[in-house]
C-alpha cells in the first residue's frame, strides 16, 4: 500500500480551513492508499494554528508545523517536502483553488508508471484583472526563453510527485527558492493536467501585484544570467557609442573650428548613460544580494511548534 503526503502551506487561512479540510478528508478517505495531511502554518496572525491543533487532535492523519514567524510560501513548501514521508507527495493551497477532487486522477496517472509528476495548469484566468493576466503571460514567456526552467503558462504549485523527484527537490537546498523553476529544472517526466480556474472559497488572496512582480523578478534572477549579460552588452554598446561621438566632436572642432552646441542634449545624454549605469549596478546588486543571503547559511525556516516528533530541517 502506498502512502500519499499532502502539503498545505497556510498563511492566515482561518476562514478557508473549515472548508478545505472536509473536502480534502472526504477525497482522501475514499482512496485505497494511506495518507497524511501536513499543514505548514507560515506565521499566521489569525486563528489558523488553533484550527490546526484541533484538527490534529481529532484526526491522526493530520500533522502540522508552525513557523516562529512568516518565512514565505517557498519555505513552507520546502518544510513540507523535507518532512513528508509518502511515496507520492502533493502540494496544494488551502483556499480550494487547487481542487482535491483531482487527486484520484493524478494518482492514477502516476500509477501508470509513465510519469514522475502530475502538474496542474489553469486553462483560463477568469476572475483575474486583465493587467495582471497580461504580465503573468509575459513572465512565463520571458523566463522560458532566458533560463533552463520549464514553466508552463498557467502552472500552479499544485502537483503530485513521486518520491525520487521530491528527494531531488530537497537536495536543492538553496535559500533563495523559486519552486516553479526548481520543478522544471530537476527534470523528470511531467504530465500537465488542465483544469478550469476556481475562485477562492473564503478569505482574500495574499498576493498583490507588487508581490507577484517581486516573485517574478526573483524567479528570473534565480534561474538566469541573461540580466547580467544584458548589462554587460549595454555597457559595451554605450562605450562604443561614446567613443564614436568623441571622434565626431574632435573632427568637428578641427574641421569647422566651432564649439560643440547643444548643452540640453548633452545633459540628456549624461542622464541617459547615468541611468544605464545605475540599472546595471542594480542588476548586479540583485545577484550579489542573492549570493550574500546564500553565504549566510541561515535555516529556511524555524519551527516553533509541531505534532511531528522530529521536525526535520536542512540548512
Amino acid at each position: 500500500m502506498k502512502k500519499i503526503s499532502i502539503i498545505v502551506p497556510c498563511y492566515n487561512e482561518e476562514e478557508a480551513l473549515p472548508f478545505f479540510y472536509p473536502v480534502a478528508h472526504e477525497v482522501l478517505e475514499k482512496l485505497p492508499d494511506d495518507y497524511e495531511l501536513i499543514f505548514v502554518n507560515d506565521g499566521s496572525k489569525d486563528k489558523t494554528l488553533e484550527i490546526l491543533r484541533d484538527l490534529a487532535a481529532k484526526d491522526p492523519h493530520v500533522f502540522y508545523i508552525s513557523f516562529s514567524r512568516n518565512f514565505g510560501k517557498e519555505a513552507a513548501m520546502y518544510a513540507g517536502f523535507v518532512n513528508a514521508s509518502g511515496d507520492y507527495v502533493a502540494v496544494m493551497d488551502a483556499d480550494l483553488q487547487d481542487p482535491p477532487a483531482l487527486l484520484p486522477e493524478m494518482i492514477k496517472i502516476l500509477d501508470s508508471g509513465e510519469y514522475d509528476s502530475v502538474a496542474t495548469r489553469r486553462e483560463d484566468r477568469k476572475g483575474e484583472p486583465p493587467v495582471r493576466s497580461w504580465f503573468a503571460r509575459k513572465f512565463y514567456q520571458i523566463i522560458n526563453k532566458i533560463s533552463d526552467a520549464d514553466v508552463v503558462d498557467g502552472a500552479r504549485d499544485f502537483r503530485l510527485m513521486k518520491r525520487d523527484m521530491v528527494d531531488a527537490i530537497v537536495e536543492m537546498s538553496e535559500y533563495n527558492r523559486f519552486s516553479k523553476g526548481i520543478f522544471g529544472w530537476v527534470g523528470f517526466k511531467t504530465y500537465w493536467l488542465p483544469y478550469e480556474n476556481v475562485e477562492r472559497v473564503a478569505g482574500e488572496s495574499k498576493w498583490n501585484f507588487w508581490k507577484l512582480l517581486k516573485y517574478a523578478i526573483d524567479g528570473i534572477i534565480n534561474f538566469s544570467l541573461v540580466p547580467l549579460n544584458l548589462s554587460s552588452w549595454m555597457g559595451f554598446f554605450m562605450t562604443g557609442v561614446s567613443f564614436i561621438m568623441l571622434i565626431v566632436i574632435v573632427l568637428r572642432k578641427l574641421i569647422k573650428g566651432d564649439p560643440v552646441a547643444g548643452w540640453a542634449s548633452l545633459i540628456c545624454v549624461v542622464i541617459f548613460i547615468g541611468g544605464l549605469v545605475m540599472l546595471s549596478l542594480g542588476v548586479m546588486g540583485q545577484y550579489l544580494a542573492k549570493i550574500y543571503m546564500e553565504s549566510k547559511r541561515r535555516p529556511h525556516y524555524i519551527s516553533s511548534e509541531s505534532n511531528i516528533k522530529d521536525v526535520k530541517k536542512i540548512d
